[in-house]
């Protein structure tokens, strides 16, 4: 690091130091004024954010960290601006206002600086490392934004997936998945996984998967079911296939799909038969599954 880097560097940090709390309200009332910025966040959460962040800039500073890796490097301000562009997403602000919203910073903190030196050279050498400072927040505060977004959707996603695929007790040690729409690879991953977990949980002895509803079935549908039924049992249950309709039965015996080896039957109705067969139980004895029963 370069002498005049140095000192430009201490003192940027004595300006954060003798007029941290000015700093934090002028970003504040810039970001007030643009109300985009602020992403419908109460003033007293924005003034919360600015101390974390001017805090933190203050100590990364005083670090030995180099300014080309400030952001990225010290853990303290990197986690302060992924979490203040966390809840920047979960307040709907746009990327674009967000990362705004950081370099919006630099105004606050020019100003400090000039009220504490007036030398022009060491103004714009300030100036200079301020950009390339906030340039990298800005940077970073999109990128998580981005990342936060994406994982938020996904988990949204999954959750509404696990709603549209339930596992349903019928009686005890019979299960059921309904499933309806389209059967895709992440879909049949979840619906492995939920019944998997439920087979255990009930000690289920039969797990029927009732396909009436499915839009359509094709090669990787049936791949889909094949694996779905293998892994069931593997947990010792047996799977019964129900809702073979005329029009699936001769889709998959045209596309030359072997399904001998799988039970199935055309309705829930005989799924349920062979359920009791399989068992040994009828459905009244749900009445008796209680603990003392089990």
């Amino acid at each position: 690091m370069s002498t005049s880097e140095a000192d430009v560097r201490e003192l940027l940090l004595d300006a954060l130091r003798q007029r941290e709390d000015q700093i934090a309200q002028r970003w504040v009332r810039l970001q007030l004024e643009q109300a985009a910025l602020g992403a419908d966040m109460s003033e007293t959460e924005l003034h919360e954010e600015a101390a974390l962040l001017t805090g933190a800039l203050t100590e990364a500073l005083a670090s030995d960290t180099p300014v080309d890796r400030l952001v990225t490097s010290h853990q303290n301000l990197r986690t302060t601006v992924m979490e203040l562009s966390l809840r920047r997403a979960r307040a709907g602000a746009t990327p674009t206002a967000t990362s705004l919203a950081v370099l919006s910073l630099k105004e606050a903190l020019l100003e400090a600086v000039q009220n504490t030196s007036g030398d022009p050279t060491k103004l714009f050498s300030t100036a200079v490392l301020v950009n390339r400072m906030l340039d990298a927040a800005g940077a970073l505060s999109f990128e998580t934004y981005v990342d936060g977004r994406e994982e938020i959707i996904r988990r949204q996603s999954r959750q509404l997936m696990e709603l549209s695929t339930p596992v349903v007790r019928l009686w005890r040690h019979v299960l059921a998945v309904p499933l309806i729409g389209t059967l895709d690879t992440a879909r049949t991953q979840i619906v492995m996984e939920s019944l998997l977990q439920e087979i255990q949980d009930n000690e289920a002895q039969v797990a029927i998967i009732d396909i009436t509803g499915v839009l359509a079935v094709d090669t990787a549908v049936a791949q889909h079911l094949m694996h779905t039924v293998n892994a069931v049992r593997l947990m010792g249950a047996d799977c019964v296939i129900s809702g073979i309709r005329p029009p699936i039965a001769q889709t998959i015996a045209q596309l030359g799909i072997d399904l001998s080896t799988i039970l199935t039957r055309s309705t829930l109705a005989d799924a349920l038969a062979e359920a009791i067969k399989l068992t040994g139980q009828p459905p009244l004895s749900v009445q008796a599954s209680g603990p003392a029963a089990r």
